[in-house]
């Protein structure tokens, strides 16, 4: 039917004549609506984990979820994607910058100990850095040139002689769940849990004599309380 555009805004015709369709601008406050979900689940993720209900976004936000699943069509997963996806460039970004470091044993340990300190501070990175989100590109793309660059910073620290020459890349992996874990039982009561788990890991893989100083292990009181709120959040305990 001449003159009806279901997709964007009949223009000017174009050299043959045709008309020309410009793509149809979002309204203002559609845009509004995408970056306050967005924002919401940032913060939310950052907080608690991607086990946050949509619904509990789209009130933060406020917006009702229809809105929400107009603005991201694929739910959960896009959301956590484009949501997290700026935590998972910078790890990248770590990665290259300590490649640049020198010495090969030092960027090693910078970049365990940057990683490790990212998954503290933003629980949502924490989940996704050890969950495969399906059908995203950018952050599959991402997490290829991640896997790539810490096996450069591994064989590199080994050719030293200050990494262990059995250590491989999986052991990183293991590293962050294990520290994903530990941070989701001990943050809130024991915070130094984490790092005394890092400087462990690291003193474990090198092969100098000279040991870290470690952080100081948790007290059985603060153990304790982790344990006791771990069970409570699990609906074991009540509140």
């Amino acid at each position: 039917m001449p003159g009806v555009v279901m997709a964007g805004v009949v223009g000017e015709p174009d050299r043959d004549g045709a008309p020309q369709v410009r793509p149809r601008r979002p309204r203002t406050d559609a845009v509004r609506n995408r970056v306050a979900l967005l924002a919401a689940a940032q913060t939310l993720y950052a907080e608690r984990g991607i086990d946050v209900p949509l619904e509990e976004i789209a009130k933060q936000a406020g917006v009702g979820i229809a809105t929400l699943y107009r603005n991201f069509p694929r739910g959960k997963v896009q959301l956590v994607s484009e949501a997290t996806v700026g935590q998972v460039t910078r790890s990248v970004d770590v990665a290259r910058a300590a490649l640049t470091i020198p010495d090969p044993w030092q960027g090693f340990v910078t970049f365990v100990e940057e990683i490790c300190a990212m998954q503290e501070g933003d629980a949502g990175f924490r989940d996704v850095l050890v969950t495969m989100l399906p059908g995203d590109e950018r952050v599959d793309e991402l997490r290829r040139q991640g896997h790539e660059l810490a096996i450069e910073l591994t064989e590199r620290a080994k050719a030293t002689g200050k990494l262990r020459s059995d250590v491989v890349h999986q052991d990183l992996l293991l590293l962050l769940v294990a520290n994903a874990a530990v941070l989701t039982a001990t943050r809130r009561d024991a915070p130094d849990a984490s790092r005394r788990l890092v400087a462990l890991f690291l003193d474990a893989v090198g092969t100098r004599w000279q040991r870290s100083t470690l952080p100081d292990p948790p007290t059985d009181q603060e153990m304790f309380q982790a344990m006791t709120r771990l069970a409570t959040t699990r609906g074991c305990v009540s509140d």
